[in-house]
């Protein structure tokens, strides 16, 4: 259930004033964790990222615990006590905690106690006519944009506290929140709930802290998915941040060899060099096309039972795992009999050869009662993928011709899905670009990349045909108004010659996740789509962001496919696959039906859906329905071109967001690093 708010701690400055620069922190009926990042201007490395709890009653006090490793002191009435780590003491309204001796002053207010605490459980601070503060305009702001944050009619008088707190909504206010668009609905994803066995059929969105607790249901962190008895671990990423990973999945400090694949530059990777554990291995692919990088996210995290496959969108820094809305994929797969090994299969061989191209140093490993293996790509035919939900779509950096043309990037797309039937209910429908960086495009290149995307046949085996794409972007206004203020928009990075293209204006749409409560956890997850309503023909969650570097580009009269960087998605297509139930980390018994995915295009189909969907799941009983968590709504709703910006970071923005800051501002994201 949604947790009430009971109060905030209200910052102060040095003479005890309230300090309306930095935004109020707010604590709910029971545990509140406050600490480094809990707040942009809580970023010492003295504090802890689990500084302190404060348990919050419904009687106005609180129990404060001391987690961290520095004391804190906390002031009642006359009298000052330092309490140290483990310590707990109780705190009433008016209490003054110093985060920090002498540093860091929070009032405790709650709103039972507080007459200057409006309806909207914001702070009022009763500034003059002309002195209309940082605090005042956060106030005005919430109300504002509570249209968006909660989808609402007009006359609805539901505020911004709905989403923030997950205030329970009466079923009277139902019916005005609904979207007047299809499909949408309040707190969708409260109800997704998946069997452990039919997980990797879906995926599933991180944990962003902050959220209301509907809000991150079913999701996950990175210490749920890196389990068990790992032998080894390979994490490939673009940003690592040692300092951040370690602390946040302890288990990994455990597992005895480690492979980083990452796209740190000489700075970073010097200092990753002498931090790291003396067990792993860094390695950076080749790039030999200039501007390239190595941006693919997954892990593959090989067991005495078996492998797990990780793909997700999240670099491995803070930020990315608890800010931000991100997608995770992940499925176990058991050891082939060595007797009797089964042939491969189309989610095999495209592993295969995208790691093949990563040219890693080989090490070796001793696995118990299994012998010693060498670890490179051949090692991990060794496991059978023939359950795969899903297909691998890659991209590897080079001139790619012939076969291998159809090996990568958009192309290798276009190819699976060329060989697809769909529902006739997907001819020509729309298509939709979701991402996170904006690359340099033409209208060319754009025609190109559609043609690959509305590829695929209908029932009576005519092609689909063109699909119009829209792009979900956030605008300013998103960005400004987000959990993190600006500083979300430094992984929005694209400049504004590549934003403001004429060509570009019909496509944005907007940034809308009331049902995911994640309006304001800006994206860094991937995704494109073919959709008809809150039905998708297909989905792709990946990587790649919206570029030729990602995507790839036809030359040569297209006879040459040139792809500058490394990019790795999965593709959901609506085909049945037998769910195993195998598990690397359980003992469970998988099931002997092997089957996999038929290979025939006829084969049964399954129903791919939006957590807005309204159909009856037992409707069809030959068609499974499969939800997948779109953390935005669809049909996208698209810019209002007077009112709606959208998003570049080389720009300037002089209207505070808020956390009362401007843009451009310094956005640290590593944990210890001057970077």
């Amino acid at each position: 259930m949604p947790r009430l708010l009971m109060g905030y701690l209200v910052p102060l400055n040095d003479k005890l004033e309230e300090d309306t620069s930095i935004p109020n922190i707010p604590l709910n009926q029971g545990p509140n964790y406050i600490g480094r990042h809990t707040t942009a201007s809580l970023s010492d490395k003295r504090l802890s990222r689990k500084h302190l709890t404060l348990t919050a009653s419904p009687d106005a006090s609180a129990v404060l615990a001391v987690e961290g490793t520095n004391p804190i002191v906390v002031k009642s009435e006359n009298t000052r006590k330092k309490l140290f780590p483990k310590d707990n003491a109780t705190i009433h309204h008016g209490d003054v905690i110093e985060l920090i001796p002498g540093h860091y002053l929070f009032k405790y207010k709650t709103l039972s106690g507080n007459e200057n605490l409006d309806a909207h459980g914001v702070h009022n601070h009763k500034r003059g006519s002309n002195d209309r503060g940082k605090g005042a305009e956060v106030e005005e702001l919430s109300r504002k944009r509570s249209r968006q944050l909660v989808p609402q009619e007009k006359g609805s008088n539901t505020s911004f506290k709905a989403e923030v707190e997950g205030s329970s909504l009466g079923a009277e206010n139902r019916g005005n929140l609904q979207s007047k668009r299809d499909g949408s609905q309040v707190e969708a994803i409260q109800h997704f709930r998946v069997p452990n066995d039919k997980l990797p059929q879906t995926f599933r969105l991180l944990n962003v802290q902050g959220l209301p607790q509907w809000a991150n249901t079913s999701c996950v962190s990175i210490g749920d998915v890196i389990q068990g008895d790992i032998v080894v671990a390979i994490l490939s990423n673009y940003m690592v941040d040692i300092d951040w990973l370690i602390p946040a999945c302890p288990k990994i400090a455990k597992v005895p060899h480690v492979l980083v694949i990452h796209g740190e530059g000489d700075g970073t990777l010097d200092y990753m060099k002498r931090k790291k554990p003396a067990n792993w291995i860094l390695h950076k692919p080749p790039l030999p096309i200039s501007f390239g990088t190595h941006h693919s996210k997954a892990m593959l995290l090989v067991y005495p039972r078996g492998v797990r496959i990780i793909v997700h969108t999240a670099n491995l820094i803070f930020v990315d795992w608890n800010n931000k809305s991100q997608g995770l994929w992940m499925q176990d797969f058991p050891w082939k009999d060595q007797n009797n090994p089964s042939k491969g299969c189309g989610f095999e061989n495209d592993l295969i050869d995208y790691l093949s191209a990563l040219k890693w140093p080989e090490f070796s490993v001793n696995f118990p009662n299994l012998g010693s293996f060498k670890i490179n790509p051949s090692f991990f035919k060794k496991f059978d993928y023939s359950n795969a939900a899903v297909r691998l779509i890659a991209s590897v950096p080079g001139y790619h011709t012939g076969t291998n043309m159809k090996k990568w990037g958009h192309m290798k797309l276009r190819t699976i899905l060329q060989e697809c039937t769909f529902d006739k209910e997907f001819r020509k429908s729309p298509l939709a670009y979701q991402f996170s960086s904006l690359g340099s495009l033409d209208e060319k290149w754009m025609a190109e990349l559609a043609s690959s995307m509305s590829s695929g046949l209908s029932d009576d085996r005519t092609p689909l045909g063109p699909g119009e794409p829209l792009i979900i972007w956030p605008t300013v206004e998103d960005v400004r108004c987000s959990l993190e203020g600006y500083a979300a928009g430094n992984a929005v990075p694209s400049p504004l010659k590549n934003v403001e293209k004429d060509f570009l204006r019909k496509s944005w749409a907007r940034w809308m996740a009331s049902h995911t409560g994640r309006c304001r956890a800006m994206p860094h997850i991937k995704t494109y789509t073919r959709y008809n309503g809150q039905k998708l023909a297909w989905f792709l969650l990946t990587s790649a962001n919206l570029s030729k570097a990602a995507w790839g580009a036809l030359q040569k009269n297209n006879s040459q496919l040139m792809i500058r960087s490394y990019e790795l998605g999965v593709l959901f297509l609506p085909f049945k696959t037998c769910s195993s139930g195998f598990s690397c980390t359980s003992n469970g018994v998988p099931s002997e039906d092997k089957r996999g995915r038929p290979e025939s295009s006829e084969a049964s189909r399954t129903t791919l859906v939006t957590l807005n969907w309204h159909g009856n799941r037992n409707s069809d009983s030959s068609s499974e329905v499969i939800k997948l968590p779109v953390p935005y709504e669809l049909p996208p709703q698209p810019y209002t071109i007077e009112a709606d910006v959208p998003w570049s970071w080389d720009r300037r923005y002089n209207k505070k967001d808020v956390y009362g800051q401007v843009w451009p501002r310094h956005v640290q994201l590593y944990a210890t690093q001057g970077s």
